[in-house]
């Protein structure tokens, strides 16, 4: 078999509704088979799926093993008692015997394949789970074609404040990460800040590196019926995605508030759409709906079709990010809303992966908590909206560029 084109992926999931982060790792599959790469993709998802014109390979979940039984007594005595076992687990050995079971069982499902026989093998994960990293650790024969994707900062107390989380074993968390960043080829990252944070804590990824973006997969508007909550001959100010704590949208619904008070002709036809899950802002964005009949709350997940129609509709896309002085972060949305081809508001810090792509001098940016910035752009996007005269601020062909297929193939050709 020729190997100059093949690549062998290891994905925890391609399950697309499973998480945002499934999402962006399914989109960089596709693009890769766009990019005219040969692929084998070996997945984790636990149930049969598969990618049109991709070999999908479904890894079987090895039983009977330590781990494995030791996983379900844990799982048993929780169901039993509600007591969690886990954190103390964690502590002792690092990981949860749930997570050496599954790298195991990763681990063995690859040693029926030839290195000999690929270009690379890509591990892609979720969340701060890292499990096809874990098995390729033990298998030296892949190091030297490994493209160890890290698509957040980990260990978890490695993120930028305000996050302020450490796990559970998070030392052995760190030197796993370590061992991760000497053995593999090279660290591959969304974000360019990304790779300069973890590069900071672990010099190799600096040394041997190198930045995947987000991948673009639909650039037209795709030809569906909306929802009947959108309405489409209003301003339309659309945030998609789930609001962690840190995710504040208070300002962004009271700069709403003040755009409408400043502007009385927008309140009949503007509207603020606030799409996934928001409970930890639950009671605060409850008495905001009862007061504000322009704000709607979708009562939970919103498939990712859904979303991505609307994001095409809206009239201005909104990115949040956490209050900070950095984000190293590309967010999964990003590619999505440069799809849209839309204005942007983005509500977060000024040293983040989002402005850089967007431009340093982007002029539709403010802090999560500048509330009078937030109702200022708003009456300008809306004024601009009113008379047809849409100026989305950022360079859209750039970035589609940057995003998509050219850039990918280009950027992996360069690798030795």
């Amino acid at each position: 078999m020729k190997k100059i084109n093949n690549i062998l992926i290891i994905s925890e999931s391609i399950d697309i509704n499973d998480s945002s982060a499934s999402k962006g790792r399914v989109a960089l599959i596709n693009n890769l088979k766009k990019a005219g790469f040969d692929l084998k993709v070996y997945h984790y998802t636990r149930r049969p799926i598969a990618l049109e014109g991709i070999d999908c390979v479904a890894i079987t979940e090895q039983k009977f093993t330590f781990g494995y039984v030791m996983s379900k007594f844990q799982l048993f005595i929780r169901r039993l008692t509600t007591f969690n076992l886990n954190p103390f687990v964690e502590k002792w050995i690092g990981f949860s015997f749930a997570f050496f079971n599954d790298s195991y069982s990763i681990k063995k499902a690859l040693q029926k394949e030839d290195p000999n026989d690929y270009k690379w093998i890509l591990t892609l994960s979720k969340a701060a789970s890292f499990r096809p990293h874990k098995a390729l650790l033990s298998l030296p024969q892949w190091h030297s074609k490994w493209l160890a994707y890290i698509h957040d900062p980990y260990p978890m107390h490695f993120y930028p404040r305000p996050y302020t989380w450490v796990e559970p074993g998070h030392y052995q968390k760190q030197e796993f990460m370590r061992a991760v960043s000497k053995a593999c080829a090279y660290g591959v990252f969304p974000s360019k800040l990304l790779q300069e944070w973890m590069g900071s804590y672990f010099p190799d990824f600096l040394e041997r590196g190198f930045v995947i973006p987000h991948q673009l997969t639909q650039t037209q508007n795709p030809k569906k019926e909306l929802p009947e909550y959108f309405k489409t001959d209003l301003f339309t100010v659309l945030h998609a995605g789930a609001l962690m704590k840190q995710r504040n949208p208070k300002a962004l619904i009271e700069g709403f508030e003040l755009f409408l008070n400043n502007v009385p002709e927008a309140i009949n036809i503007s509207q603020l759409l606030l799409l996934g899950s928001h409970d930890y802002h639950k009671n605060f964005l409850e008495v905001k709906k009862q007061a504000l009949s322009n704000l709607y709350l979708s009562p939970g997940y919103v498939p990712f079709d859904e979303v991505q129609l609307l994001q095409f509709h809206a009239e201005v896309n909104v990115i949040i990010e956490a209050k900070a002085e950095i984000s190293p972060f590309l967010p999964g949305k990003f590619p999505h809303c440069i799809a849209a081809g839309k204005p942007i508001l983005h509500l977060g810090p000024a040293l983040s992966e989002t402005r850089r792509l967007l431009g340093e001098n982007y002029p539709y940016a403010a802090e999560i908590d500048a509330t009078e910035t937030i109702a200022q752009l708003l009456e300008v996007l809306y004024k601009n909206w009113k008379s047809g005269n849409i100026v989305i601020g950022y360079d859209e062909n750039k970035l589609k560029q940057y995003l998509g297929v050219v850039y990918l193939k280009e950027t992996l050709r360069k690798q030795n």
